[in-house]
């Protein structure tokens, strides 16, 4: 069994957070969701209640084996958390996995851990990913090391398959 945080803040996509947090608890996983601010209760676009287990300032990269950040309007306010980034980096460069799914690929640009590598998001976002210096690839899952990415509510499916799979290694 894996640790798994999921960041939240408001404005994440339903599917994006709560599809990948049930399919990795059905996988036998400690999964917990990680506030990005000071507070306890998240709320959706569509206002979907998600209540935090733990806050970003109280936890680290270490803690955990993944970090997740799901799309919607959330990863720009994940990225103004400087725990929320120091987490992602300490995870990542312990060489564990980080995924991200639509917007969320902007709180790995924050955390300043894309250059050179390849990856994908939501298209809005295109540019974003390529000006920090990776490749953008229009595909539904891009994996490159130990970072998954994937654009849309679409790619749910082969977004959770992936990491469920690098979870296993």
């Amino acid at each position: 069994m894996k640790r798994i945080a999921i960041l939240i803040h408001d404005m994440y996509h339903e599917l994006e957070m709560w599809v990948p947090y049930y399919r990795l608890k059905e996988a036998g996983h400690n999964v917990l969701k990680v506030g990005c601010d000071s507070k306890r209760q998240y709320a959706s676009k569509i206002g979907l209640p998600a209540e935090a287990d733990v806050l970003s300032k109280d936890c680290a990269g270490e803690d955990f084996d993944a970090v997740i950040i799901p799309g919607g309007f959330a990863p720009d306010k994940i990225r103004m958390d400087k725990n929320a980034l120091e987490i992602v980096r300490a995870a990542y460069s312990q060489g564990k996995l980080i995924a991200s799914i639509c917007h969320g690929p902007w709180v790995l640009i924050s955390a300043g851990i894309m250059k050179g590598k390849k990856a994908t998001c939501f298209a809005a976002i295109k540019d974003d990913l390529i000006n920090a210096g990776a490749q953008y690839l229009d595909e539904e899952v891009v994996i490159d090391g130990n970072i998954i990415t994937s654009r849309k509510p679409d790619d749910i499916p082969a977004f959770c398959r992936e990491i469920v799979r690098a979870l296993e290694k």
